[in-house]
Parts: structure tokens; C-alpha cells; sequence
């Protein structure tokens, strides 16, 4: 059995747009994925952490507990051994009350990847590979949550390029979420259901490669 750690925010957890409802397992790209990957032969399990509001390594001024970096280390610990760690995080950190740039969420990821590589598992268990995801554009945000992302599709303007950028100077996978699905136009930061089937079939694809025979 393959053990697959999501660590995400509430595009992978699954959050219905507008809403404050969860689409259930199998329609989440990570449930996706894994159905995939199960129908393929593959003895996969999809752990995912997945947390709203999560940012990269920042701090959220109103919800404690949002900064990815805190644990993490200590998630790699409590799962491993891990076949594989994905990192899909980024959009909140340019919600309203940051003024962050793409280059500041590449350098979270880059400390996110630091610590993965660095965490205390157990002797003889192996270093997992990374696969890091940019999140899709966000697009004018729209509803419940246009107050908190005001002004995020022009602060998250060369996200991908900033990921890949990161990825290549630390020798680890990147994917563009952006180059298969987008951002619902109901909210302008989440995914529609479509969109996470979409994109739980790529990553089925992409994370194949990763597993060994």
C-alpha cells in the first residue's frame, strides 16, 4: 500500500462555492485521484490535510492554526513512510489583510519543502519526493468570501511561474493547476465539482509516475 499525503487548503478540501458545505470524498480531487489510481492497480491511500484558510507559512490575524509550516514537520512524521507528499497551497496568502506577491507564496513553498525534507521520521524510512501544485488564477472573487479576497487576482498574477521557478532550484515536480482547470466563477477562488474531477484525473496521471512498480 502507497500512502499519499495531500497538504492543502480548502481547494483540495473540497469546499462547495459560496457555500460553507464539503463535496464528499469521491468527488474531491484527492478522492478522485485515488479512485483513479485504485482502478489502474495501483494500492493507494490519499492522506489528506487539508485546512481552510491554510496559508503557505503566514499567519491568518483572525483564525490561528493557518500557517502550513506549523507541524508540518511533525505530519511527516506521524504518516510516513510516505510515498509521496503533495503541496497545493498559496491562495490565501493573498487574501485582503496581505499584501503578498507570487514571489513571496514561492518562497512559503520552498520552506514548506525544507521542512519536509528535514523532518524527524525513523531511521531507514525514506525522504518522500514532493510534488508541488500551483493553485488555478484566482478570478474577481465573488459572494461570501469577496470581502476576504479583495483584490487577490492581481496579487496572485504569476503564481505558476514563481512555483515552477522555486521547483526547478530545489529539484522537485511542479504541476500547473491552472493549465487544466480554473477557478468557479461562482466565487472566484474554489473549485466547481467538474473542476475537481478534472483535475483528480491529471493528478492520477501525474502521480502514477511517482509510484514503484
Amino acid at each position: 500500500m502507497q500512502h499519499i499525503l495531500v497538504y492543502s487548503d480548502s481547494l483540495s478540501w473540497g469546499i462547495i462555492p459560496d457555500t460553507r458545505q464539503r463535496l464528499p470524498f469521491e468527488q474531491r480531487w484527492p478522492g478522485a485521484m485515488e479512485i483513479a489510481l485504485s482502478q489502474q492497480g495501483r494500492a493507494v491511500r490519499v492522506i489528506e490535510d487539508c485546512l481552510n484558510g491554510r496559508r503557505t507559512v503566514f499567519e491568518d490575524p483572525f483564525k490561528p492554526g493557518r500557517n502550513g509550516q506549523q507541524s508540518l514537520a511533525q505530519r511527516i512524521e506521524i504518516h510516513s513512510p510516505l510515498s509521496l507528499v503533495i503541496l497545493m497551497l498559496g491562495s490565501n496568502d493573498f487574501q485582503s489583510m496581505h499584501a503578498h506577491t507570487a514571489w513571496h507564496a514561492s518562497q512559503g513553498i520552498a520552506s514548506l519543502v525544507h521542512s519536509i525534507r528535514s523532518a524527524p521520521i525513523e531511521p531507514g524510512m525514506p525522504v518522500p519526493p514532493i510534488l508541488v501544485i500551483a493553485p488555478p488564477p484566482i478570478l474577481p472573487p465573488k459572494g461570501l468570501i469577496a470581502p476576504k479576497f479583495k483584490g487577490a487576482e492581481a496579487k496572485c498574477t504569476g503564481l505558476a511561474d514563481a512555483y515552477a521557478a522555486v521547483c526547478r532550484q530545489l529539484d522537485c515536480a511542479f504541476f500547473d493547476a491552472g493549465s487544466v482547470v480554473s477557478a468557479s466563477h461562482i466565487d472566484g477562488v474554489h473549485l466547481d465539482a467538474d473542476q475537481h474531477s478534472v483535475l483528480g484525473l491529471e493528478m492520477a496521471r501525474k502521480v502514477n509516475a511517482f509510484l514503484p512498480e
